[in-house]
């Protein structure tokens, strides 16, 4: 038997190589214009096989490399925002989507179609199609209410990596209120993702003194919560006063608690927190003038936080009055 009859017995069934270009669909080829162009000897054959794994190889090689330039990266996706889930250690509460800083916002989002910085997402367990916000909740929150897509990196990760993330991300703001930050970590015990306060922050890389703190106004009860216009407008030495009036009084500062809340009106926080620690209601400031013989010769003021001031010019009393007028003080001070 010949070399040609062998090569031709061995390659009888391969075809010439077709270049990319001229190929509309790779899964199904022209087999009638490539059986034209196939050569028609073994050798020739054998080439044409060898000249199309050399061009599948260079192919291969080509995307490799470019797939090389997204190492370490993530694909960037735009989802409907109705697909997406808040985290259940979402830490936003409901009035930070209500202020001037969420109505800039989304008001940036909607000028330019969508938000620029995108959120991060993980898949819903058991829900295919569907995901969780990782962090951020207020750019998913504005596309929502928009009704635009949202841009989502989405990555799986587990719970703990999750609120690390979430907590990284809201800290470099630092635009979260101590009772939204305090609320946060406090439900993270409560679910035992941590098995202690310590190990969380040493975890996380936060302050245990200010952690603790956070915690202490987010464990306030929900009367003294709601007695504030939003739970965001505590401070953090707000909640050491608070803790320690509740444990002084309970009973009393419970009651000026839900008649702060029931009021025609929400008060300034600072005049909420001024009755829950029982303190004076704060009048306005009254100035008198003193005169003698129709001349003004010093002022008498009440200050709104209860103190009092006497100015008097030099020369308006003489020695025995000034005398009449301290032993009228003594005197008026002796009494209380």
């Amino acid at each position: 038997m010949s070399i040609k009859t062998r090569l031709a017995q061995k390659t009888g069934d391969l075809v010439a190589a077709v270049p990319l270009s001229q190929k509309s669909d790779l899964s199904t080829p022209d087999l009638s214009s490539s059986e034209s162009r196939a050569p028609r000897t073994g050798p020739g054959q054998m080439l044409a096989y060898r000249s199309h794994m050399q061009e599948n190889n260079q192919r291969v090689d080509e995307l490799q490399n470019r797939l090389k330039e997204f190492d370490g990266t993530l694909p960037v996706k735009l989802l409907d925002p109705k697909l997406i889930s808040p985290s259940k250690w979402a830490n936003r509460h409901n009035s930070s989507f209500a202020n001037d800083d969420f109505a800039s916002l989304k008001a940036e989002i909607g000028n330019a179609g969508g938000n620029v910085q995108p959120i991060r997402v993980r898949p819903q367990v058991g829900e295919p199609g569907r995901f969780e916000v990782v962090f951020g909740h207020r750019r998913h929150q504005a596309c929502l209410q928009l009704g635009i897509l949202v841009s989502v990196i989405i990555e799986a990760v587990d719970d703990k990596a999750l609120f690390a993330s979430m907590d990284r991300e809201n800290r470099s703001r630092a635009d979260l209120s101590p009772f939204e930050q305090g609320d946060m970590y406090r439900r993270a015990l409560d679910d035992g993702l941590y098995p202690s306060l310590r190990q969380m922050c040493a975890d996380l890389g936060v302050d245990l003194g200010n952690a603790s703190k956070a915690i202490a106004i987010a464990r306030l009860p929900g009367e003294i919560l709601a007695a504030f216009e939003s739970p965001t407008q505590i401070q953090f030495r707000w909640g050491k006063e608070l803790a320690a009036v509740l444990q002084k009084d309970p009973d009393g500062v419970i009651e000026r608690a839900k008649t702060i809340r029931f009021g025609a009106k929400h008060l300034p926080p600072a005049d909420a927190l001024s009755r829950l620690l029982g303190q004076p209601k704060p009048t306005k400031p009254v100035t008198m003038d003193l005169k003698r013989k129709g001349k003004v010769v010093g002022k008498l003021t009440r200050k709104s936080d209860g103190s009092i001031n006497l100015s008097l010019n030099g020369g308006a009393l003489g020695e025995e009055e000034y005398a009449d007028l301290r032993s009228a003080v003594e005197s008026l001070l002796a009494k209380k």
